[in-house]
């Protein structure tokens, strides 16, 4: 296997890939990151719902209200200076910040948080949804966002309260954009998306000045940003898939920060390289397409949930990365459901299948991203579920070609993960208990339509319900609820939740890894 040894040179930060032994330690003013990034399919921020692409864009652009890096679990003013909530009018009048300015000098104005929503809500892509529940739609934008010299008045026609509205504005589909900058390079009717799928137009603590897919991308800081310039000028993150490799440049010196290392290669690690924990709200599954007639028993769902080897993964090659949970919305935050009734017990499958008469063996395809710990995992089921009868044919590919074929419905099992859009409870209710239409051209981001359950009107009823809840302790019970029903009998077998380690050297300090990937940021980072 060739080994990338990164020639650095300082005043460029030009990382030539070559062989040899002979390699520079990293400039003290640029932070070299080692990731697999090979799960981007888009960066403007109108299109971009990947974890890799979520952690770029937290540090291109702002919102009017954000969880920033000072403290991630914060709801804090961001291009907004102070907001004042009208919940009889369902409306939230934001003030502008005085002399708050984007990456080209342009001034940030009232104006382009009205064209940044419209166009998010015009080009109708995959996170468009995270707006639109707001009851926004390309005709009415215009009366649903309003602007009044320095301020903003946002709408909403929905049953829910300006906390839930906050927290949809604070997500990345409500990033906001240099409508002066943007429009300069339209082409047609795509308000700037090929430009903005290589390029940035934000007001964020950096600047993307390089994205080569699946090989790099190099962020520059802004000078001018209005919370203070970063102390490192340049960020470069690497895209390198296999984690031994990440190691080596790690422990090497080649570069300052390693993403995708596994529990024993972090338990090797020497001096030199130090490593923080940081918890995630993702949470993995194993989910199957109910477009494949062997998968759509109740009875395999049921015995799926005993084949899983919870504790020999946790304890194994997921030790440190992964914990153990079976619900929707992650341990830790508001309204969780914590209790884990499965366990491995083959036996016990092999007795519900019989029971419901399914017949074995079902032979089935697994997609998976092609990378540790997920083909690890992958692996681990296909061994499990043989017990039972239930055959996997592991198909690994890139992230952007799982999540892509996750989306179009064409697989037929799936491993994958989930992080909420915003934090608020029914961002994950939405995805794992909500299909009001199952229809092929309905396309919704969400895990129940992208397995084509049709969830039961009963649920989808309480979804709707928890949404408009007032009071918050009955609102969380309602979401109990929800996780439990969603546990007890779903094609979606809801297995663990991420515990992110990172590996870094030792003079790298004020990384913040918040508990999803919106909240990366590279701001506050220094290296003494």
């Amino acid at each position: 296997m060739k080994l990338f040894r990164a020639a650095l040179l300082a005043s460029a930060l030009a990382l030539p890939l070559a062989s040899g032994a002979a390699y520079a330690a990293t400039p003290a003013d640029a932070l070299v990151i080692a990731q697999n990034i090979d799960d981007i399919v888009a960066l403007d921020p109108a299109q971009a719902y990947e974890f890799s692409a979520g952690e770029i864009n937290a540090n291109l652009y702002d919102h009017l209200v954000q969880y920033a890096a000072e403290d991630t679990t914060v709801l804090a003013p961001g291009l907004a200076s102070e907001w004042t909530a009208d919940e009889a009018a369902k409306s939230i009048t934001f003030t502008m910040r005085d002399g708050a300015t984007f990456a080209s000098g342009n001034p940030v104005r009232a104006e382009d948080v009205l064209y940044s929503f419209k166009r998010v809500v015009t080009l109708n892509l995959t996170p468009a949804f995270i707006l639109a529940q707001l009851g926004w739609t390309p005709e009415n934008i215009d009366e649903m966002v309003t602007v009044d010299g320095n301020t903003v008045t946002v709408k909403w026609d929905g049953d829910f309260a300006s906390a839930f509205v906050l927290n949809v504005l604070a997500s990345r589909p409500a990033s906001i954009v240099d409508e002066v900058l943007v429009s300069q390079h339209v082409e047609g009717e795509d308000w700037g998306n090929a430009w903005l799928n290589t390029n940035s137009a934000g007001s964020g603590p950096y600047v993307l000045t390089d994205y080569r897919p699946a090989e790099m991308v190099r962020l520059t800081a802004n000078e001018n940003y209005f919370a203070g310039a970063p102390a490192m000028k340049q960020v470069l993150i690497r895209h390198v898939a296999e984690a031994a490799t990440q190691q080596l440049l790690l422990t090497s010196g080649d570069v300052d920060m390693a993403k995708n290392l596994t529990p024993d290669q972090i338990a090797g690690l020497g001096e030199g390289v130090k490593v923080e924990a940081f918890p995630q709200a993702a949470v993995h599954f194993l989910s199957f397409n109910q477009k494949t007639d062997s998968l759509t028993d109740p009875a395999v769902w049921e015995a799926a949930r005993y084949l899983v080897n919870y504790d020999g993964m946790t304890e194994t090659f997921l030790k440190g990365q992964m914990e153990k949970h079976q619900a929707f919305w992650p341990k830790g935050f508001p309204g969780s459901y914590d209790e884990t009734p499965f366990s491995y017990d083959v036996e016990k499958a092999k007795q519900i299948l019989a029971d419901a008469g399914v017949e074995t063996p079902i032979n089935v395809t697994l997609d998976v991203i092609n990378a540790a710990p997920f083909t690890d995992m992958a692996q681990s089921l296909q061994a499990s579920f043989a017990e039972a009868g239930i055959n996997f044919e592991i198909l690994p590919g890139t992230g952007a070609q799982v999540i892509t074929k996750y989306r179009d419905r064409t697989h037929e099992a799936m491993l994958l993960y989930w992080g909420p859009d915003f934090m608020d409870p029914h961002s994950n209710a939405k995805a794992f208990a909500y299909n009001s239409d199952n229809s092929d051209d309905n396309y919704t981001a969400t895990t129940t339509w992208r397995n084509a359950w049709a969830v039961p009107e009963e649920m989808n009823e309480e979804v709707r319900a928890a949404l408009a809840e007032s009071d918050q302790a009955k609102r969380n019970e309602m979401y109990i609820d929800l996780q439990k029903k969603v546990q007890a009998e779903s094609p979606i077998v809801i297995m663990f939740q991420a515990a992110l380690q990172i590996a870094m050297a030792n003079n790298v300090e004020g990384y913040v890894n918040g508990s999803n990937s919106d909240f990366v940021y590279y701001r506050l980072v220094t290296k003494n």
